[in-house]
């Protein structure tokens, strides 16, 4: 089901890649901000995506994927090179990432243009994978409210850097003891952010607001691919957020989507032949 999009609006800023499956020789359009900003407005908010795509097939395939799904595009840079682009294998169910080409991605050059349009949107969100730190203090300084994922990619330095410039971080914590992911929670809002929330896989999510923990399980789902679910997780979450839901009610709708996406291949389908080889 397909919701008319409405009220709020949200940007998904920076990272974008092409998730390309070698053993399935698939790639799908993916990315943090491009995935957050699809799957947002797929449940109905207004959505727009900035960021440096590529001129080759692999940019081709994300540019394509934004307008089918109607994302704002009006930013959105077409950069002469290759796209970002991710490998990765998939074994026994699980999926395991064998390297990266960032590609054009961080190639902004922004103008007082680019931060006026940031300026427009209810929320913005970007990612570790977007390469935009060295702009953050502008782009902070222009966002109504901004929303980050440090994925499991964070360590001190990095929540040195970022965390006092944000409003909400999402970041990943799997298998790690309750009363570890609470202090870490705890440390990172006492940092800047209103709002901290750790996804945890198989263990659900936890969130910390205004110095409260609070818990959220996972959904019942059938599982056909688990790339984007976390991305899902924050759509949803942000989403609701966006549309006066209380935290309980986010996280849950959060959890809810996140269940929705893993039925699907790729992060929101849109799945082309891969025909490269590649010896990884």
């Amino acid at each position: 089901m397909v919701i008319a999009p409405s009220g709020p609006r949200l940007l998904g800023l920076g990272d974008n890649t092409v998730d390309t499956y070698v053993d399935a020789k698939l790639q799908f359009p993916g990315g943090n901000a491009v995935n957050v900003a699809v799957l947002a407005h797929r449940l109905g908010l207004r959505a727009a995506y900035l960021g440096c795509l590529g001129t080759d097939e692999g940019g081709d395939l994300i540019a394509a994927a934004l307008e089918g799904e109607g994302i704002e595009t009006d930013r959105m840079r077409r950069v002469p090179g290759a796209n970002a682009r991710a490998f990765i294998r998939h074994e026994g169910g699980d999926r395991r990432f064998l390297r990266g080409e960032p590609g054009v991605r961080g190639r902004y050059d922004f103008t007082d243009a680019d931060f006026a349009y940031i300026a427009e949107f209810d929320a913005v969100h970007s990612s570790i994978f977007s390469e935009l730190d060295g702009d953050l203090p502008r782009i902070r300084a222009a966002a109504t409210r901004l929303s980050y994922d440090f994925s499991e990619r964070w360590n001190d330095a990095v929540f040195a850097r970022v965390l006092p410039l944000i409003d909400i971080a999402f970041l990943s914590a799997p298998n790690r003891a309750d009363a570890d992911v609470a202090a870490l929670l705890r440390d990172c809002a006492a940092a800047g952010p209103c709002l901290v929330v750790a996804t945890r896989g198989a263990q659900g999510a936890m969130a910390c607001a205004e110095g409260a923990i609070l818990t959220q399980g996972i959904a019942p789902a059938t599982v056909v691919d688990t790339l984007g679910a976390g991305d899902g997780f924050i759509a949803a979450c942000l989403t609701s957020l966006l549309r006066g839901a209380e935290l309980v009610s986010a996280l849950e709708q959060g959890a809810g989507f996140a269940a929705a996406v893993v039925g699907w291949q790729g992060a929101f389908g849109h799945g082309a032949p891969w025909h490269e080889i590649f010896s990884g």
